[in-house]
């Protein structure tokens, strides 16, 4: 389990994907999840940072930005600079 943020945690091996909230193709996404009842908001109250694609189609909102995120699941930092 790691830490996603305030109290939340997830299972890292179960984690598809670690994306910023900008584009339009996760909204989209946090949308869709949303209708589907799939969505899980675990920002507790604040903006959010970060989504997190699970592999049993879940999309959880952290209130952690990517940066802070991707050390706990083992992703260098300095990767995730273009």
């Amino acid at each position: 389990m790691v830490s996603i943020g305030f109290g939340g945690l997830v299972s890292a091996g179960r984690l598809i994907a670690l994306v910023a909230p900008d584009s339009a193709p996760v909204k989209r996404l946090i949308t869709e999840a949303r209708e589907r009842s799939m969505l899980i908001d675990a920002t507790f109250g604040r903006k959010t940072a970060a989504v997190l694609v699970m592999d049993s189609d879940h999309v959880i909102l952290s209130g952690l930005p990517v940066e802070k995120l991707a050390p706990r699941f083992g992703v260098d930092p300095a990767e995730l600079r273009d």
